[in-house]
C-alpha cells in the first residue's frame, strides 16, 4: 500500500540523514542542519526508492541517493526562505532556520547541506563509479544554472519585471524551480541501473508541473494548519500563477491531465510503477 510504503520510506531516510551527519561537530550550523532535514513528505526521495526497485534494485542500495535528493531540497528551501529570496519565516509549521538561528547559519547550513547530498551520491553502495558519476553530473545540472537555480533566478526576476509572466514564462520557471530535482529523483533509478531513462523522465515532467500546480492551488485554498506555511502570498503580491492564468477549476482540471500524461509514462513498467502512480495521484490530493 502507498501509505505504508511512504511511511517506510520517510523512516528510513530520517535514519540515513542522521547518521551522515553523526559524526559532525556540535555546533550551530549542524544542528541547524538536522533542524532543517526534520519532517516534509519525503516524495522525492519516495521517487527515488520506486524509481530504482523498477530495476531490482533494493531500498538499501539507493538509500544514498535518495537522502542526497532530500539534503540537496532542504538547502533549497532554507535558501529560498531567507529574507533576500522569498523572506518566509513559517516552514513545517516551524520558524524557518534563519529566525530559528541567524541569516548567516542558514546560509552556511544551506551550503553545508548542499556539498552533503554530492558526498551522499558517492556512496559504494550505489555502484560502479560511472554511474555515480552519471549521479553526481545529473543532480548537479538539475541543481544549478540549468536547473533549480535558473527557476528560482526567474522568479525572483519576475517580482520586478514590467508585465506578469505569461503561462508560457511560468511553466519554463517551474520546470527549473521545482520540476528538475523532481526529474532528478524520478531518473535516479534508472541511471543507477544503467537503463533507459526516457519512460522515468517523461513521467517526471508531467509530474513536476502537477506537483506545482498543485501548490499553487493549496496557496489559494489550503488549510495553513495542514500546510505548515504562509498561504495566500501569491495573490496578496500580485503574482502570475497556473491560477491568474487558468483560474481554479482550470488550474485542476490541467492537473488532472497531467497526472493521467504521467501515468501513461509508467505503462512500459506494468503492474510494478503502481506505488509511482499512486505518488502522482497524492501529488495532487495532498493538503501540505
Amino acid at each position: 500500500m502507498f501509505p505504508d510504503r511512504l511511511r517506510q520510506v520517510q523512516a528510513g531516510v530520517q535514519a540515513a540523514l542522521d547518521d551522515a551527519l553523526s559524526d559532525c561537530a556540535d555546533i550551530a550550523v549542524v544542528h541547524a542542519m538536522r533542524y532543517a532535514l526534520r519532517g516534509g513528505k519525503r516524495i522525492r526521495a519516495f521517487l527515488v526508492i520506486e524509481g530504482a526497485a523498477l530495476f531490482g534494485i533494493p531500498m538499501s542500495r539507493a538509500m544514498p541517493a535518495a537522502a542526497a535528493v532530500e539534503a540537496l531540497h532542504a538547502y533549497s528551501l532554507i535558501h529560498d526562505d531567507l529574507p533576500c529570496m522569498d523572506d518566509d519565516d513559517l516552514r513545517r509549521g516551524q520558524p524557518t532556520v534563519h529566525v530559528k538561528w541567524d541569516e548567516a547559519t542558514a546560509v552556511l547550513a544551506g551550503d553545508a547541506l548542499q556539498t552533503l547530498a554530492f558526498e551522499l551520491c558517492c556512496d559504494p553502495i550505489l555502484g560502479p563509479s560511472d554511474r555515480r558519476l552519471d549521479l553526481v553530473q545529473t543532480l548537479a545540472r538539475a541543481s544549478g544554472a540549468e536547473g533549480m537555480v535558473l527557476g528560482q533566478a526567474l522568479d525572483i526576476a519576475a517580482e520586478t519585471a514590467p508585465e506578469p509572466l505569461t503561462l508560457a514564462e511560468i511553466t519554463a520557471l517551474q520546470a527549473g524551480k521545482t520540476g528538475a530535482l523532481i526529474s532528478f529523483a524520478a531518473e535516479a533509478g534508472a541511471i543507477l541501473a544503467g537503463a533507459d531513462r526516457k519512460p522515468l523522465a517523461a513521467y517526471a515532467r508531467a509530474l513536476g508541473l502537477a506537483f506545482q500546480i498543485a501548490d499553487d492551488i493549496l496557496d489559494v485554498e489550503g488549510d495553513p494548519g495542514k500546510a505548515g506555511k504562509r498561504l495566500g502570498k501569491d495573490a496578496g503580491a500580485g503574482k502570475a500563477t497556473f491560477i491568474s492564468h487558468l483560474g481554479l477549476a482550470g488550474a485542476k482540471s490541467r492537473a488532472l491531465a497531467l497526472i493521467e500524461e504521467a501515468q501513461t509514462a509508467l505503462l512500459p513498467y506494468g503492474a510494478t510503477a503502481e506505488n509511482l502512480r499512486e505518488a502522482a495521484r497524492f501529488v495532487i490530493s495532498r493538503e501540505m
